[in-house]
């Protein structure tokens, strides 16, 4: 039965039945969106609990792969969401066998755009449709939406155009063009993240430098109100900052998933002078150093040259 919406192309909007495959943070909450939405989720994990959870708000718990497939009505569509690299490889694989032409397959996690590439021309000799959709939103995205940057061809883009409207907010998903598309998209948003996290990192870092007793949390509150530099992230930073002002409760190690490290060699491949986003993701680097070797070096040929007095290494900084 269609309702009384359209969606932005025109079309009426539907109920689709969808499979939902890893069910970490993201891929939970997009689940118990689409259920709020009216669509009929079955849903799978290698851990059974997320998936008991899920049932109990109305989702389809599968014990397997060949399970989730079998609850689902043709032409099916199965959302994949986890880790990129080898998991998603392997669960495109365990799927294939079990699927027909004319199925679905969206890879939401953040796989290198070539990868993507390579699975829809692999998929499409199968008769199998696959997309690649970026997604952007993380833990908030359940109550705030999905920001979706979609890739593939265009006949499963609009079979999933239901699922990716109750997915987003208002005008906040689109289709970029073929496999891969979508993944790039997400690639580059990824790297503009690291940098402006880095601004954000140096900025407060020099404010708690201050000869003043600064309020950190105050400062990000204000410059919140109408300032150039308010965004979602500075929101983030006041949130955390209320909760932990002095920030003594984390250790400063940061991690990378990846996408800025790619977006790093795509700047190279195409001679794009990246040097922000370049450097935000060497600064995570050192952020991982208890000693820095290349620290050492300095202080080494400082005194070599000039006679520069340097600390032994248990010496306080």
């Amino acid at each position: 039965m269609r309702s009384s919406r359209r969606l932005p192309t025109g079309r009426w909007w539907t109920s689709v039945q969808l499979g939902m495959i890893g069910l970490g943070r993201m891929g939970a909450n997009m689940s118990r969106r689409l259920l709020r939405g009216g669509h009929q989720v079955v849903v799978y994990d290698r851990s059974p609990e997320p998936g008991q959870a899920l049932a109990s708000e109305g989702a389809t718990s599968a014990a397997s792969l060949e399970d989730l497939v079998a609850g689902l009505t043709t032409p099916r569509h199965i959302w994949v969401m986890v880790p990129s690299g080898a998991p998603v490889q392997q669960t495109i694989e365990s799927l294939l066998p079990l699927l027909s032409k004319g199925d679905c397959i969206i890879d939401g996690g953040n796989s290198n755009y070539r990868d993507s590439i390579t699975r829809g021309e692999m998929l499409a000799k199968h008769g199998i449709l696959f997309l690649d959709c970026g997604t952007s939103g993380g833990i908030w995205g359940l109550a705030n939406g999905f920001c979706l940057m979609i890739g593939g061809p265009e006949e499963g883009f609009q079979s999933m155009e239901p699922i990716f409207q109750t997915l987003a907010p208002a005008d906040g998903y689109a289709h970029f063009g073929p496999s891969g598309a979508g993944h790039y998209v997400k690639m580059v948003h990824n790297g503009i993240e690291y940098g402006l996290m880095q601004a954000y990192a140096e900025g407060f870092e020099l404010l708690n430098a201050s000869e003043y007793d600064l309020d950190l949390q105050r400062i990000a509150a204000l410059w919140n109100k109408g300032s150039v530099v308010r965004s979602w992230l500075l929101e983030l930073a006041e949130s955390a900052l209320e909760k932990d002002p002095d920030l003594s409760k984390i250790a400063g190690y940061v991690e990378d998933s990846g996408e800025g490290r790619w977006a790093i060699q795509e700047a190279m491949d195409r001679d794009v002078p990246a040097v922000v986003l370049a450097y935000s993701l060497f600064a995570r680097f050192r952020s991982r150093q208890q000693e820095s070797f290349g620290a050492k070096l300095l202080a080494a040929l400082r005194q070599e040259f000039g006679g520069h007095a340097v600390r032994p290494p248990d010496s306080p900084k």
